[in-house]
């Protein structure tokens, strides 16, 4: 078997990469303000998670997106995104808040990183601290700067929206994304993990509700132009900018999701809101060196792969693990 295709006849071509649990932010969405971490005899190594990602180009995945927690926080980050720069993949990319994205974002495009999304959930300090709890908007706003100097083919905002933290700043936003010549997606909250700051569901924002916002002071016209992700998007009439909308629960995407995610204690997670997965850890320290043994786990492994997510905000979530060990 040379390609990943799942029993829904879904070819898997993406892979998201964790590369660390740890973060520099406490976002409210994300996890829990105390957070207990993982400890480092539990994940992957760096040269670990190079022999993975490798086993997966192998069997045909074409974009790979480091993600973490914050990757850019583990040492030996840069290393081996400059390795995996050179397998042969037609775009790596990588998720960022953008706190050390200043002094990152030019030997990231020299690695050959193409594309870049950064987090930006508000343009006010300190809206920006209580949605992030230690965030600093204005070292973020310096990555962005520094990004768009370093060169990447395409950038991207991403804004999780919450009603009564910052839906009422999507329109400047996407003021700021067109100014500055980005693009920028907003996500509806995703429950995962017990947050206890605040209800989701009296918070839910859905993907309409921003679009009919967003649509009294721009025109959006629909484009089938995709990027592997979950976005629908919509260019700004008279901009270079798109606005993607990520609506894990009033638009559901996973009829065609060409995704799989690999966690940094090397669990392959087939989907974002279930529980299947495969330890690969296991079989990579198991069979050390042997790569047929870790190509057929992660192509058995395409059985397990369900149809879709099932979100309910009114529940408790099903799945306690915080966005941070998922993988952004």
């Amino acid at each position: 078997m040379t390609q990943l295709i799942d029993r829904f006849h879904r070819r898997i071509t993406y892979l998201r990469v964790s590369i660390t649990d740890r973060c520099d932010l406490r976002c409210l969405y994300c996890m829990a303000e105390e957070m207990t971490f993982l400890p480092r005899a539990q994940i992957l190594t760096l040269e670990e998670i190079y022999t993975l990602a490798s086993a997966f180009v192998a069997l045909g995945v074409e974009k790979i997106r480091i993600t973490g927690g914050e990757p850019l926080v583990r040492r030996g980050a840069l290393e081996l995104i400059e390795r995996l720069g050179r397998l042969p993949l037609k775009e790596l990319t990588l998720t960022t808040n953008g706190m050390r994205l200043a002094e990152c974002a030019r030997r990231l495009a020299e690695a050959g990183v193409r594309r870049i999304n950064i987090s930006l959930d508000s343009l006010k300090p300190e809206r920006f601290r209580r949605i992030t709890r230690f965030g600093e908007l204005e070292r973020v706003l310096c990555g962005i700067d520094a990004a768009r100097e370093a060169g990447f083919a395409k950038i991207k905002l991403n804004c999780v929206v919450m009603k009564g933290y910052n839906h009422d700043e999507v329109v400047d936003l996407v003021r700021f994304a067109v100014t500055k010549g980005l693009d920028i997606s907003f996500i509806e909250e995703m429950p995962l993990g017990m947050i206890k700051e605040h209800d989701r569901a009296a918070v839910y924002y859905s993907s309409d509700q921003v679009r009919a916002d967003l649509e009294q002071a721009f025109r959006l016209v629909p484009t089938a132009e995709r990027t592997g992700g979950p976005a629908r998007y919509f260019r700004v009439v008279g901009t270079d900018t798109r606005v993607g909308f990520i609506s894990p629960h009033s638009h559901n995407f996973c009829a065609d999701c060409n995704r799989v995610r690999l966690t940094v204690e090397g669990r392959l997670l087939l989907c974002l809101g279930n529980e299947h997965s495969v330890d690969l850890k296991r079989v990579l320290r198991r069979y050390p060196g042997d790569a047929d043994k870790l190509r057929q786990a992660i192509c058995q492994a395409m059985a397990i792969k369900p149809e879709r997510h099932h979100f309910d905000l009114n529940e408790r979530p099903i799945l306690l693990r915080h966005m941070n060990a998922t993988g952004g």
